[in-house]
Parts: structure tokens; sequence; C-alpha cells
């Protein structure tokens, strides 16, 4: 399954990347896997000015940087059910180049060694299932907290979306 400009990133040159880096354009960014990736400030705090939650899939550096920014914000670690798991997973895909491939597994024991950070962990054994933990947490929020506005009055009754970011593939 490839991705979509514009639906799952917004694909950048490494110069307007950078440029965008400079201007504090990003909430967060990091480079991963020898790619930028960087969620864009104007996005999510238009969202939040809504009243409106906002769910990020970031890496640990993103996460660390949004706790700053967000000290209120929920961060949950999603883990493969083993460094094996994964493997089997990105070579599943057959478009991730052996030197990536490598680059991503590394990156991904330095990732789970810390995972502990988090507030929470689920493991991404089986996708509904941990989509449902996921719910059942944003849920346990809900009646721990007022909703914000424009929200359902459940979490459950409809997936949550995640905010499109900026990528840059090397390449």
């Amino acid at each position: 399954m490839g991705e979509v400009a514009g639906q799952d990133y917004y694909f950048l040159t490494r110069e307007e990347f950078e440029a965008k880096i400079a201007a504090a354009e990003l909430l967060e960014w990091a480079e991963y896997a020898g790619n930028y990736y960087g969620t864009p400030r104007l996005a999510v705090e238009e969202q939040l000015a809504l009243g409106h939650w906002v769910l990020l899939e970031i890496e640990v550096l993103g996460a660390r940087a949004i706790k700053e920014t967000f000290a209120q914000a929920l961060r949950l670690f999603i883990l493969p059910p083993s460094l094996e798991e994964l493997e089997r997973r990105l070579r599943g895909r057959g478009n991730v180049p052996e030197a990536a491939l490598e680059k991503r597994l590394a990156r991904a024991q330095e990732e789970i060694a810390v995972s502990a950070e988090f507030d929470g962990q689920i493991v991404n054994d089986d996708l509904e299932i941990a989509l449902e933990q996921l719910e059942a947490v944003i849920l346990a929020i809900a009646l721990l907290a007022p909703m914000p506005k424009g929200q359902p009055e459940s979490p459950k009754s409809q997936r949550a979306s995640r905010q499109t970011g900026f990528a840059v593939a090397n390449g």
C-alpha cells in the first residue's frame, strides 16, 4: 500500500522541508532512516483551537518535542509483537531497500528501549485489538475529562484519524 500525497503526507523537497524548520512551521520534526518527517504546527493548532483532539503518529524524538510543547499530551507507544515480526512486516511490504530496512530495525530497537518513558504501551499483535485498546484509552480519558467541543459523545463512535504531516524521502 503506497502513501498518497496530501493524504498520508505532504511530500516536500529537502530544501522546502529545511525552510519550514527554519521558519518554525513544524511542531516537531526528525530525520528518521535518512528521511525527514514532521508535523505542521498550524494544522495542529487550528484543530486544538476548535476543541478537537489531535492524534499524531510520530517517532520518539517527535513525541518528546510534543511533550515539551504540550505537557498535558498523552503519549502512547505502539510496540511490535517482536523485532522478528517487525522485520517480517517490513520485508513483506516489498518496497524497503535492504540498507533502509537495517536502519529502520536498528532505530526500532533504540525506540523500543525507551518505550517506558511513554504514558502507556500498546502491542500491535492484532490490528483490531490494538485499535480497541487505543479506543479504550481515549474513552477512559473522555470519562475523566470533558470532551472537547465538537467531538462525538463517545470516541468509540468513530475511528480516530491521524494528522497528515510532511515527509521528505531520501532518494
